[in-house]
């Protein structure tokens, strides 16, 4: 079993085996506060100018990390399906982003 830094994970690509869409590079982690495990990767949405029309971030499940490689994070991710922020699940009832 490999082990890397957040620091190296942040370098690799994300791609998505379903559609092969390059979602791009982890900008931050979630973590576990009792064990301390990553639980989820986080993407950054894709920028408007100076900020403005920036889409969510893309929140992606440890689960759904199919492999971790030397330069790609491989994800199954089903039909452009993403997580979105607790708080952004709250104004919509459907648990899932559409792209």
């Amino acid at each position: 079993m490999d082990r890397f830094n957040t620091c190296e994970l942040r370098d690799k690509e994300v791609i998505n085996l379903c559609d092969g869409a390059r979602l791009g590079c982890p900008s931050d982690f979630e973590f576990n506060s009792c064990d301390g495990k990553i639980t989820a990767i986080i993407l950054p949405g894709q920028g408007g100018f100076l900020g403005f029309g920036k889409s969510r971030d893309i929140i992606i499940p440890w689960n759904k990390i199919e492999c971790i490689g030397e330069d790609t994070i491989l994800v199954r991710l089903p039909h452009n399906e993403f997580f979105i922020p607790d708080e952004d699940r709250k104004k919509k009832k459907k648990g899932f982003w559409q792209l």
